[in-house]
């Protein structure tokens, strides 16, 4: 993990001062604790989890607020502030400052969106076919919200159908027993060659 932080510090800044990198892949496939553990590497880099800026009524229709409340401020070297929703009360919450840092994770289902990707100094892929992903995610979450991911499957299928981030990955992520192998993506290595990152055990599912 420690030769991945790297090479991502020594990407140029995209969004002002900021190293963005997106970490997508399918819900269920493991980004969160990946992301987690990369932020780690990074001494505590902030990750911005994109459940914090969907919503309910907007699983996918979320690029302006994400454009207006997060990238503007970031782009003119400002702290960021904007309002999470909380899944179970359906509601925003209070202002939440994000700060310029030299890397800040974007993590979730469409961090490599179209209109995302030009402020991306890089993007990660968790490489897991997605219906493996989903069947963890419903494992994860249990009966309670199994309503939820009966809608959630086909608004990401559509997503994927019409804005696919794979194919623009500089970076793919595929959890072993132990760690994380990553390797070279579709768009090409930002970063490096191939090389294995190493963990204490296996990577829990997120």
């Amino acid at each position: 993990m420690l030769d991945l932080a790297a090479r991502l510090r020594r990407l140029p800044p995209s969004c002002g001062p900021v190293r963005l990198v997106g970490v997508d892949g399918h819900a269920g496939s493991g980004k969160s604790t990946f992301a987690g553990r990369l932020a780690a590497g990074l001494d505590g880099a902030p990750v911005l989890r994109l459940d914090d800026i969907a919503s309910h009524d907007e699983l996918f229709d979320w690029t302006a607020r994400l454009l207006g409340q997060v990238i503007e401020p970031l782009r003119r070297g400002e702290t960021a502030h904007y309002a999470p929703y909380d899944w179970r009360t359906r509601r925003f919450g209070a202002p939440r400052p994000l700060a310029p840092a030299p890397v800040i994770l974007v993590e979730g289902v469409g961090a490599g969106r179209a209109a995302l990707r030009p402020h991306l100094a890089g993007l990660l892929w968790m490489d897991l076919p997605p219906e493996q992903a989903w069947a963890r995610g419903r494992a994860r979450d249990g009966a309670e919200q199994r309503t939820f991911w009966d809608g959630w499957i086909p608004a990401e299928r559509r997503h994927f159908a019409e804005d696919p981030s794979r194919p623009f990955a500089h970076l793919l992520v595929r959890q072993r027993e132990q760690g994380y192998e990553v390797l070279p993506g579709p768009a090409g290595t930002a970063t490096g060659a191939h090389f294995l990152t190493q963990s204490d055990g296996p990577s829990a599912m997120c």
